[in-house]
């Protein structure tokens, strides 16, 4: 057995690599939802953390695991990859598969086990929008996905809408730069797979009537369409009205885009062509590491930044640094510490600090007051929180013969 890690963590000896992956024993693994895969896929939990195997190829186990790492390093939204296990041989002498090892993502879920019921139009394009949002950004840094799909994608919850994170990278290429041909192929892929994936839906009962398999497979490329042109289309600004230069980058900070500069050219008639060269989404979240060191989705960062100002504002405090320590230790945790020791695996933090804003909103316009901070927690952890289900969860679920 040869094992090639990222990190160093002797309990993988401990698992059972001369037992083909599909008979591993219950007592190594846990349950977790999981998505429609070509390959035989099994959760372990090792020092304290959770993580997949999956049996595959050796090259293609390599490549994927080359992959992965080149994408952590430039921060996209991916699984991590841990180790590949190869050279396994079963006891008899029989050789077996290699494995790739990734760190299972928290509080994530396949797009799948997200419906427990009907799937409603409103959430079904909320999952095609943070696809779109994916797609987009992977396009900006060249990566080429090769097999794209709902299937090949986990979901986070991000202040009412999702975050989503590619999981399956073994047909992708990272490039310098895409071409429009490279571009349409990926979207057709996406459109072919998607469209496969909603009549799966539909036949298990769980679309709602009102979807049309078509209608979906082609909103999340007329999404991305959308979004790529916003983000890379040449503007021509008149001279007089130069601040919309300023417009156009705030538009794109609000989509969630960074922009590293701005090309500028003169054509006829005194006006300037504009392109902004958008390097990478979490403009927000960003900023909100840099002041509170908060790690979080971009709406979520988004709407605790609000709040943040508007603190900031209300507090009369014009040192930004200094209104950020005290949102994080006079709104933010405590917050937090409210919630009862049993409930905090339902959210994290910052989904459900975001959670409660919108619900302290939804009180005060109730009320026709602002209702306060202390009253719209209680609220939340009695009538709501209480309710959700344990989405952490599944994380320590002992699988069972059963």
């Amino acid at each position: 057995m040869r094992i090639t890690s990222a990190l160093v963590n002797p309990a993988l000896l401990d698992l059972p690599w001369s037992t083909p992956l599909e008979q591993w024993p219950a007592d190594h693994l846990v349950a977790l939802p999981q998505g429609i895969s070509r390959h035989i896929v099994r959760f372990v939990r090792l020092a304290g953390h959770v993580y997949a195997v999956k049996e595959t190829g050796e090259r293609v186990a390599e490549r994927e695991y080359d992959l992965l790492r080149a994408l952590e390093r430039i921060d996209f939204p991916s699984v991590e990859a841990v180790a590949i296990v190869a050279d396994r041989h079963a006891e008899d002498g029989s050789p077996l598969d290699p494995v790739l090892i990734t760190r299972h993502l928290q509080f994530s879920l396949p797009y799948r086990a997200l419906f427990s019921h009907t799937l409603r139009p409103e959430t079904m394009y909320r999952l095609l929008d943070a696809l779109a949002a994916l797609i987009v950004r992977m396009h900006l840094t060249g990566f080429f996905w090769g097999d794209c799909s709902l299937s090949n994608t986990l979901f986070r919850r991000d202040a009412g809408a999702f975050a989503a994170y590619l999981v399956d990278a073994e047909t992708g290429a990272l490039h310098s730069r895409l071409s429009n041909g490279q571009r349409g192929e990926d979207l057709e892929i996406a459109r072919v797979n998607i469209f496969g994936e909603a009549l799966d839906l539909q036949a298990a009962g769980l679309l709602h009537e009102s979807i049309d398999p078509e209608v979906v497979c082609e909103e999340v490329v007329k999404r991305y369409e959308a979004l790529w042109h916003e983000i890379t289309y040449e503007q021509q600004i008149e001279r007089e009205a130069r601040h919309d230069i300023e417009g156009r980058i705030r538009r794109l900070n609000d989509l969630g885009f960074d922009v590293a500069e701005v090309a500028l050219s003169t054509i006829d008639g005194g006006r300037y062509l504009v392109r902004p060269k958008v390097v990478d989404a979490g403009y927000h979240t960003r900023r909100l590491i840099r002041l509170t060191g908060l790690d979080a989705e971009e709406n979520q960062a988004r709407r605790l930044l609000n709040n943040l100002d508007a603190y900031r504002a209300e507090s009369d405090l014009t040192d930004e640094q200094q209104a950020a320590h005290r949102w994080l230790t006079e709104v933010f945790e405590p917050v937090v510490r409210a919630v009862p020791p049993h409930l905090r695996r339902k959210l994290e933090p910052q989904e459900l600090f975001a959670q409660i804003i919108e619900h302290k909103w939804l009180l005060s316009e109730r009320a026709g007051r602002d209702v306060g901070m202390a009253p719209a927690v209680q609220s939340f952890l009695n009538d709501v929180l209480v309710h959700r289900p344990d989405e952490q969860a599944v994380l320590g679920v002992e699988v069972t013969s059963d």
